[in-house]
């Protein structure tokens, strides 16, 4: 009990000596970096649009694709902060929709892409790196898997290619547990 005691005595003093480590000013600057948009939410506002979406699903490795379209607009939101993206088609002939949140995170230096759909009842939350050689943001994260009732390591890729399109690439582990695509989304600038 009196080594919890120290140990929480010890923390609180760590978190008081960070807070007022910094002077009131120093604080006040660190918050406005952090709320202000940046070139990274620049980037992202050129996803703002309508857009016309094809999409190619792979159930299984190696197995026939399911392909489908849809449409998406686009819109920044939260002042610039946020690119939110609704998308409706049609997959596998059943009616889909999806929602998509998009932002960049200016303390923790990474992308934050939040997904929901009408396909399932979970959500997908994903944290990514750009990288501008290749003009990627590489995210991973976890999602639920329907089948096995647990959760499963996910790596997404979007490219901004030259002509304004992106591509989305969906990884997961297959029956065995090796990665394979199973998404690929292209989405074409309508306006």
């Amino acid at each position: 009990m009196k080594k919890t005691f120290f140990m929480l005595i010890s923390v609180i003093a760590v978190l008081a000596n960070s807070i007022t480590a910094f002077s009131q000013d120093d604080q006040t600057k660190k918050w406005m970096d952090y709320m202000t948009p940046s070139e990274m939410h620049k980037m992202l506002s050129n996803g703002a649009g309508m857009w016309d979406v094809k999409s190619t699903f792979w159930m299984t490795p190696g197995g026939e694709p399911n392909i489908s379209t849809a449409t998406a607009e686009s819109e920044m939101i939260m002042d610039g902060r946020y690119l939110q993206t609704k998308i409706s088609g049609n997959v596998m002939g059943m009616p889909f929709n999806g929602f998509l949140i998009e932002g960049y995170d200016n303390a923790l230096k990474q992308f934050q892409s939040f997904w929901i759909d009408n396909m399932g009842t979970g959500t997908v939350f994903l944290t990514g790196v750009y990288d501008g050689k290749s003009k990627q943001i590489n995210y991973t994260g976890k999602m639920c898997d329907p089948i096995s009732g647990g959760m499963v390591d996910v790596r997404e890729v979007v490219t901004y290619n030259s002509d304004g399109s992106t591509k989305m690439e969906m990884y997961v582990p297959g029956p065995e547990g090796k990665e394979f695509k199973t998404t690929e989304i292209i989405s074409t600038k309508t306006k």
